[in-house]
Order: structure tokens, then sequence, then C-alpha cells
């Protein structure tokens, strides 16, 4: 459901995949300072919005941040719940996501995992556990950017589902049942056809615990 536009209190540097910047300078706290003041959304931010209403989705609009060193949230919302297609889904240790990347996390979350749950393993799912999204940090072992720094990935790390079982990446990616690994290996797949980039244990140490999900117009799923 569509909520009312919130100031945005802080944004949390969440640790995964890489390196956190510093952040706290004067320049950086006053940037905080000026964007709780009240703001008008642009017109793509309200079309995402609208859009993303119309997936269900319990959200928050956020003002626009810069913490600068590279680091932003813009046209970014807090989710605090979505939806499958008859159900609330819980999602925890989200802040800040930018407003498409939430759009397609909202539809992965029903038409991907749900009902992979459901015909997989024979319970829906009732809520999605994350890493958290926004962090202004480089990629591990990097200098660049991550996607988090600019509030554009989130790390998904377990599953919880109607009969109480939790599927988590780190346990069941390699040593789950036969029917936990298909349906982690399943929501992977499904999730390369809708993000940009997803990345998971086979990739690489650093993603051994969750899978990182984030837009763009190429295909990089490893």
């Amino acid at each position: 459901m569509f909520r009312r536009l919130a100031l945005l209190t802080a944004l949390a540097a969440l640790s995964a995949c890489g390196s956190v910047v510093p952040q706290g300078s004067a320049p950086q706290q006053r940037a905080v300072r000026q964007s709780t003041q009240a703001f008008t959304p642009s017109p793509e931010a309200q079309a995402c919005y609208s859009g993303l209403g119309l997936t269900r989705a319990n959200f928050t609009p956020l003002p626009d941040q810069y913490f600068g060193a590279g680091c932003s949230a813009v046209s970014a919302v807090r989710l605090s719940a979505l939806r499958s297609d008859d159900a609330t889904l819980g999602v925890s240790n989200l802040d800040a996501v930018a407003c498409p990347l939430a759009q397609t996390f909202a539809a992965w979350a029903r038409f991907g995992v749900d009902r992979a749950a459901r015909q997989i393993l024979g319970s829906p799912l009732v809520r999605i556990e994350t890493m958290g999204s926004y962090s202004c940090r480089t990629v591990a072992g990097r200098e660049r950017m991550s996607a988090h720094a600019t509030a554009n990935a989130i790390d998904v790390s377990a599953f919880v589902l109607g009969d109480g079982r939790r599927i988590s990446v780190s346990e069941h990616w390699n040593a789950g049942s036969p029917e936990e690994r298909l349906f982690l290996t399943t929501i992977h797949a499904s999730a390369c056809k809708r993000f940009g980039t997803v990345l998971g244990p086979a990739y690489n140490a650093a993603h051994r615990d969750h899978l990182h999900v984030e837009p763009g117009s190429g295909r990089f799923c490893r």
C-alpha cells in the first residue's frame, strides 16, 4: 500500500559483500541534515511508486540522500512487506532500496520465490530474510563502489515458509535436502531472468551465505 511520504532519519552501513567507506565528515553530516527537509519526488520516482503500489507492497518513499564518497539513495523506498498471490510476505533488515529494484524484488518474491516454495517444498513463503540493501562500501577486494552504495542491491540470506521451515543459503545451498537445494537453485535461476546481476555461492566465497541481486540491462548470473 502506498504510504505517505516520510523523512529518512539515517541509512545504516550494513556489513556484507565489501569494505565499508568511512562516513561522518562535516560536509556529509550537512548533506544528511539538508536531505531531511521536505522533498518533491521526480516524475520518474512518482511513476515508480505507482508501479510498486500496484504490487500491493507496503513501503515508504524516502527523500533523496547524497552522502559523499559516491554514496547515495535516490528515488528510494523502505520496504516493510511484500505480497504473494494471496498473502502478505514479510521482509527483514532492509533500509533504503532504489524504487526500480524494489519493483523487481516484489515481482521476484511473488512469482519466483513463493511459487517455487509451494511447488517444490509444498509450503508457501511467509518471509524473506536479507543482509541489507544500502551500504556505503566498495565491491569486495576491489576499489570500485558496490551497487549497495546507491541502494541498488539487496543481499538475500534465507526464506521462511508457512510450515516453519527456514531455508538459508549458507546452510542449504550445498548441504540441504535434494528439494531444498532444488528450491534454491530454482529461485536463483528465476532471479537471473529478472535482475541484471545475481551472485551466489557458486560465484565466490564472499557470497557463500547469500544471493546478491541488483538491476541492470545486462545479464551476469553466477
